[in-house]
């Protein structure tokens, strides 16, 4: 059976939409039935950030990313709420000023600061914008309280099932493998083979620091670990079978899943056929002539012989696979210093706005522009553009309910099925999450004692906010994308080069480590192109980057294919892989110029 045309469809997070309900309702119930409501409301925004922050993503990263959100979320509160407490008119503009100015300076430095620095600015946009009574140190340990919640239903599954998300990140490469050999000789064939970089690449990220770990062999964390080095060697064997372009049998392309079984019991699948009937490693002269036993399916079968006489044997530590994937610096300091600065900017200009049209409690102007100036989390007119669906839709919701209720056990029911549904939307689409979040934070704010009805105010607000951020962004850094677009292909390209020129005595190690390189950076510049595609640059200029990123495009496909031909080279396919060349960017299309 082939495979389709497009990516397989990403199931329901059942267990992520029942932790988002409950983290949501649990604080709210609480206050209502001890009296403390406020200390509640402010738990729940808490709660709120972190059912955004709650990934699929092993349990030690998400508590460390739920940690560094709180804890600068909770610092951003105490901030903003001391600016509203002081009393001086200007004290909150300044406060938000600086707090953007130093949220913008550290958002770009990666993902985890990135999450911090917005939720730094999120928590002094709340913190000065909502009037909080009770002494000072109460709402960020309420808040803290909120994202501890969050934190033990998040991680409190790793007592039971402790390695199954590294487990199945594994698995998803074996899967991942066999569709690819069941495209192969397809047009489908090439999109198969970036799935399952895809999927290393996530499972190479999964695995982290485990991979540098020395456990006993026997542990369940040894034998994920010892499936993933396999895995690692069998994307070396699927991208050169790829490479040959010809269809291959059911018996073929089952291998992987029966590596799988082997490796991890009860991982893979158990509706695959034996391999009784698998070509054994073939020697001597002839053995190129068979046309089904080629070069690739006798070094599959070698490997599926290798799984199996080491899946029946005493474990030990496997050689050959690159221990991390290298980090690539998101940004330069000038665009860490320019983002800054249009961040600020942005911020300063939304709370003026702010001050204008609503007084006090103007918060959901620079709030928004936090949440949508994000350039490091995807394409800026598409984020502000689900961001306005978002609220609308969340508006019409929340709106629908309380017109039929206002109950408030009603509406802690709400804003649990409204948390259910931001916990998919995090997966799956950000207009969706942003639907589910503005539904909530409006019973929030009803309940903290602001009934004013604010539903078309918010929605004009959010769209003031976006229109805010897209002029700033494309007025003053049109080519932000297109620049780290060229960049990150530069990058890619001297990766697919050293992989080329890789020496005949280099070990495997050496080998495996400039493989993986390769194409993580390729299907990151694949990554960036697209995002750069997502931004319209300044008017006059358009021309040029439009055709700087096909040629991007073109060499990354190019080297994508140098690659899989390298790749067939060490598998023994062809020994004159190695010198197929790679197309080049231009010097415009390679510096951004």
């Amino acid at each position: 059976m082939k495979a389709s045309r497009g990516a397989p469809l990403t199931p329901v997070p059942l267990a992520a939409a029942a932790r988002g309900a409950v983290a949501l309702a649990v604080p709210l119930l609480v206050g209502v039935w001890t009296g403390a409501v406020i200390p509640a409301v402010i738990a729940g925004i808490g709660a709120l950030w972190g059912v955004s922050q709650d990934g699929p993503d092993p349990y030690r990263l998400r508590v460390r990313r739920l940690g560094c959100m709180g804890g600068s979320a909770a610092l951003g509160l105490l901030a903003g709420e001391l600016a509203l407490r002081c009393g001086h008119p200007a004290a909150v503009t300044v406060c938000l000023g600086a707090t953007a100015l130093l949220a913008g300076a550290v958002s770009l430095r990666g993902r985890l600061a990135s999450v911090s620095g917005m939720h730094l600015l999120l928590g002094t946009t709340v913190g000065s914008g909502i009037p909080v009574p009770g002494p000072w140190w109460q709402p960020p340990l309420a808040l803290l309280a909120g994202v501890a919640l969050v934190v033990v239903l998040s991680a409190t599954p790793w007592l039971w099932r402790r390695h199954a998300i590294e487990r199945a990140a594994v698995v998803a490469v074996y899967r991942a493998a066999s569709e690819a050999l069941s495209a192969a000789g397809s047009p489908e064939a090439e999109a198969a083979r970036r799935r399952l970089t895809a999927t290393l690449d996530d499972a190479h990220q999964v695995m982290g620091r485990h991979l540098t770990d020395r456990d006993r062999p026997r542990t369940e964390l040894g034998a994920v670990r010892e499936a993933f080095d396999a895995a690692v060697r069998l994307g070396e064997v699927t991208s050169a079978l790829v490479w040959e372009g010809r269809p291959l049998p059911r018996r073929v392309t089952d291998v992987p899943l029966l590596m799988a079984a082997r490796l991890l019991p009860d991982g893979g699948a158990a509706s695959v056929s034996p391999a009784a009937d698998l070509p054994e490693p073939a020697t001597g002269p002839g053995a190129d002539s068979c046309d089904t036993v080629s070069p690739g399916v006798r070094a599959l079968s070698e490997l599926y012989a290798e799984s199996v006489l080491h899946a029946e044997s005493v474990r030990g530590r496997p050689s050959g696979v690159a221990v991390r994937l290298p980090a690539y610096p998101w940004h330069g300091r000038a665009a860490q210093a320019r983002y800054a600065a249009l961040l600020t900017v942005c911020v300063l200009v939304a709370q003026l706005c702010a001050v204008l049209l609503h007084g006090p409690r103007g918060y959901w102007l620079p709030m928004t522009v936090a949440f949508v100036y994000k350039p490091d989390f995807g394409p800026v007119p598409r984020r502000a553009l689900h961001r306005c669906a978002g609220t609308v839709l969340g508006v019409a919701a929340i709106g629908t309910v309380t017109l039929l209720t206002t109950d408030t056990l009603v509406l802690i029911g709400a804003v649990a099925a409204f948390g259910a549904l931001m916990a998919v939307g995090v997966r799956h689409h950000y207009a969706l999450a942003t639907t589910g979040l503005t539904a909530v934070v409006f019973v929030l704010v009803d309940m903290l004692g602001d009934h004013r009805a604010l539903y078309s105010a918010r929605i004009l607000d959010t769209a003031l906010a976006a229109a805010i951020v897209l002029v700033a962004h494309f007025a003053l850094w049109p080519d932000s994308a297109a620049g780290r677009a060229a960049a990150q292909t530069e990058a890619a390209l001297a990766a697919a080069h050293r992989y080329r020129d890789l020496a005949a005595d280099a070990t495997p190690a050496q080998r495996h480590a400039l493989r993986r390189t390769a194409y993580h950076r390729l299907a990151e510049a694949r990554r960036a192109v697209a995002h750069a595609h997502g931004e319209p640059g300044r008017p006059g200029r358009m021309g040029g980057r439009d055709r700087r990123l096909p040629d991007q495009a073109d060499a990354i496909a190019s080297a994508e294919r140098l690659c899989d031909a390298v790749s067939a080279r060490n598998v023994g396919a062809r020994r004159a892989a190695a010198a197929l060349p790679v197309r080049r960017c231009t010097g415009a299309c390679a510096m951004g110029g």
